[in-house]
């Protein structure tokens, strides 16, 4: 048995029937190595059986304290029925990327059943050219966006683990309720002893925030006013899906000439086409939007769940006209989030997460999430991944690409999440039903606005076309 840490648990008292927590991992692979050899569902359940062992998350069942007396537990030995969590489907013909990303959103539009482990895997058929997509939905409690990709290198053979494959799994005994009482309250007891250490490191950030000579931007300072936008409202239960590729080589080098980073350059496309949507479904772009940026503070390459992150609050510069100082504004605004997160500590808000009352904080997310209005922390959250470096390969097919994407939170309709695969910069996009009819809008704004920036830098405006990639 483990006890899920505070941040864990949060993610999971933050669901509810309209904000669905689990993130979305997708593969598509190519079966021409396989010499026309089989690989179905059947095929698919066979190498997840056989590497359970490598993938622990997998077999973790949540399990609820009595009385909600304290954060659940995960029971880390559980059964696991791979007919229902490995899943045949079928896309529609003609099998191309937006069909794949139709089916992806259909398959994200339901939450997943909290009395077995928190995981489902789809084996998606029907793409153009004989491949095949496997599409993991895990709910966030179990990992961040670090433990994914370290997990998901487990399961592709990219990552050391035990070596030998297994057939056979034991299982742990569910506990009784008197068990879970009982390490309930000592755990408590553990909590309390750590209380001061929680109160001396926010102490110690608040110091460095009055001593730092930089003041925080408004648009950072607590409380947070993120602006109204189409984005920001009740999200419905629905969701929809698009993708985008870029060449990593394409925007590595135009961020090495622009003097930035790779992560600027995702804020500054991000912030270019949420500029145009802005001016075509609210008629004005004038305001920084304020964007949560995931940054990871234990990037253990063996860690394979819990979440270590920090959101960072970054004022996305959408009023800003010009691309290459749109592009300067991102890359200062980045900046100014990441000392303003370092000067405050990064883990201030996981650690006082433990102290998360199970009951209110479920309420209060169950508030927060029927309330039609904007959100009042942030107005989308932006993740950059940086994924696998050399191709991967399940059952011994040739996965071309990886995409990935997290859920979307009370009050915000949109999340732009960016993988990197070896040559690829794989761009997701998740939308309610209410916000975008088709979240294609974004992503092709996202590739126009690539275009605009390399053209205002002096750079080819035409882009390396990734052959490995479907096609747009």
């Amino acid at each position: 048995m483990k006890r899920l840490r505070g941040w864990d648990a949060v993610l999971l008292y933050s669901e509810t029937p309209n904000v669905h927590m689990h993130t979305l991992k997708l593969a598509v692979i190519q079966l021409d190595d396989l010499g026309g050899a089989k690989f179905g569902v059947e095929e698919l359940r066979k190498v997840i059986h056989s590497r359970l062992h490598k993938l622990e998350p997998f077999r973790f069942e949540l399990i609820d304290i009595p009385f909600k007396f304290h954060h659940p537990m995960w029971r880390e030995n559980a059964e696991v029925d791979l007919e229902y969590h490995v899943r045949p489907y079928r896309v529609d013909a003609p099998g191309g990327r937006r069909q794949l990303d139709e089916a992806v959103g259909r398959i994200a539009s339901t939450p997943l059943d909290r009395s077995r482990p928190l995981w489902e895997m789809y084996l998606i058929e029907g793409l153009a050219d004989g491949r095949i997509a496997v599409l993991g939905k895990i709910h966030h409690a179990l990992a961040d966006g670090v433990a994914s990709a370290n997990l998901l290198a487990r399961g592709m053979d990219l990552q050391d683990g035990p070596a030998a494959d297994r057939d056979s799994y034991a299982t742990d005994p569910a506990p009784s309720k008197g068990e879970l009482v009982r390490t309930a309250f000592t755990d408590h007891l553990r909590q309390i002893g750590k209380f001061p250490s929680v109160v001396r490191y926010t102490a110690q950030g608040v110091s460095r925030v009055r001593k730092s000579p930089h003041k925080l931007s408004p648009e950072l300072t607590r409380p947070f006013t993120p602006p109204p936008s189409f984005m920001n409202h009740m999200v419905d239960s629905t969701r929809r899906y698009a993708t985008a590729t870029l060449s990593l080589d394409d925007v590595k080098k135009t961020g090495k000439h622009l003097g930035v980073t790779i992560n600027d350059m995702v804020l500054s496309l991000s912030a270019g086409a949420l500029r145009k949507l802005l001016l075509r479904y609210d008629n004005r772009a004038d305001h920084p939007l304020l964007a949560s940026v995931p940054v990871s503070f234990d990037f253990s390459a063996d860690r394979i769940f819990g979440n270590y992150f920090t959101g960072v609050l970054v004022s996305l510069p959408v009023d800003v006209e010009d691309p290459l100082e749109r592009v300067r504004a991102a890359h200062d605004a980045a900046a100014a989030g990441k000392e303003s997160n370092n000067l405050l500590g990064p883990e201030l808000v996981s650690r006082w997460s433990a102290y998360f009352p199970p009951a209110p904080a479920e309420a209060m997310f169950r508030w927060l999430s029927n309330k039609d209005g904007q959100n009042k922390v942030m107005n989308l959250p932006i993740s950059n991944v940086p994924g696998p470096r050399e191709r991967a390969r399940v059952g011994g097919a040739l996965v071309t690409e990886i995409y990935s994407v997290g859920p979307l939170t009370a009050g915000s309709g949109l999340n732009i999440t960016v993988w990197s695969y070896v040559d690829q910069l794989n761009i997701s996009v998740l939308s309610d039903g209410r916000t975008l009819e088709d979240p294609h809008e974004l992503t092709d704004a996202m590739v126009d606005a690539f275009i605009e920036i390399r053209a205002a830098a002096g750079l080819p405006e035409e882009l390396t076309i990734v052959e490995t990639a479907m096609a747009p």
